[in-house]
């Protein structure tokens, strides 16, 4: 008996080793083969699309390779918690980060969980262009199904001067500071104070050394700026005539003459002219801080986020004797120097457009 139990056991020691290469074999080819790889000729686009996966805060790594496995990232889970172990063993003060991925079924089982591993969240870019209002932000985000307007709005009313103490003190929002640009984002962190906190950064980086290294024609506050180069934004359209309307304005502040600027009646108002509904005699005769026509100075805050340009047209406006300006509605305008030129070049748009 004694004998054939020795046999039996010699005769095991091949099958252990034989069964152990199989399993290291198995184990390396799930770890390092794309699934998309097993079947490749057998899947879809759609089947080969990149695939999104929240992993929550607190995740066990056994539970993420169940994840992974369910939505057919990697083929075995036995294999990726044999991995994450030996991770752990080596990387003792790592750990998988919670967040939202996007991974392709072409990537190997190590690809995906080295990501996951190193927190290489999922990213979401949005653009803000020059002149948007933060109405037209709010409404943005909540179309890109980041949250709602109205959250958004709500946010823009806090003051983080604790973080951003160059903003001016009083300020009733931040209209005019959330810089225009394009930003990256990641998926599972997207809140409004966290865009904010983005967009006041990259003004503070851009926008503010120009306030800060450039010598208006006459000392102007950085409220006083951002507001005006909000009224230049929301006028100039033609590169090359920026300068120009931002003269014009200075023009009217020294003299003491109203701005006259449709774009601020447009904001008291929320609304947006065009071609075929102009501003009406009532619309500009509108009683709000905002309408220059009606009030002289600046209104109570910009009308939008100018971009850098006219922010920098806005501290060195171009010398000019123009006190007028019409639009054409081509982007360009008619520039005047007397009432009595202005109604003509008026007159002049009337009839081109009637042509």
């Amino acid at each position: 008996m004694r004998r054939l139990a020795k046999a039996a056991f010699y005769l095991a020691i091949p099958g252990a080793i034989a069964l152990g290469v199989w399993q290291g074999w198995s184990w390396w080819s799930w770890a390092t083969a794309p699934v998309a790889e097993t079947a490749m000729e057998d899947r879809s686009e759609d089947e080969l699309a990149p695939i999104q996966l929240e992993i929550p805060q607190g995740t066990p790594a056994a539970q993420i390779g169940r994840d992974l496995e369910a939505v057919g990232l990697i083929q075995s889970a036995n294999a990726w918690e044999l991995w994450a172990r030996w991770l752990r063993w080596r990387q003792p003060e790592g750990s998988f980060q919670a967040g939202v991925y996007r991974f392709s079924p072409q990537e190997s089982m190590l690809e995906i969980g080295a990501q996951i591993w190193d927190g290489e969240v999922a990213n979401q870019s949005f653009t803000i262009p020059e002149g948007w209002s933060r109405l037209e932000m709010a409404n943005y985000f909540e179309r890109r199904e980041f949250f709602s307007a109205e959250a958004f709005l709500e946010a823009t009313q806090e003051i983080p001067r604790d973080r951003f103490p160059w903003l001016p003190e009083d300020i009733p929002h931040l209209e005019g500071y959330l810089f225009p640009d394009t930003y990256q984002v990641g998926e599972g962190t997207i809140t409004p104070d966290g865009i904010i906190a983005q967009m006041l950064g990259q003004f503070e980086r851009v926008a503010l050394p120009e306030y800060e290294e450039t010598q208006p024609p006459e000392p102007m506050t950085l409220h006083e700026w951002v507001t005006l180069g909000s009224i230049v934004e929301k006028e100039a359209v033609v590169p090359e005539e920026r300068g120009t309307i931002a003269g014009v304005f200075w023009q009217r502040l020294r003299t003491g003459m109203n701005l006259g600027a449709d774009p601020t009646v447009e904001y008291a108002l929320g609304i947006r002219q065009t071609v075929d509904t102009p501003l009406t005699l009532a619309q500009v005769a509108v009683d709000s801080p905002y309408n220059t026509y009606r009030n002289p100075g600046l209104p109570p805050t910009a009308i939008a986020s100018p971009g850098l340009a006219s922010l920098q047209a806005t501290l060195a406006p171009e010398e000019t004797p123009y006190l007028y300006f019409v639009a054409r509605y081509d982007g360009t305008h008619f520039f005047s120097r007397t009432l009595a030129e202005h109604e003509a070049a008026i007159a002049r748009v009337e009839r081109e457009l009637a042509q």
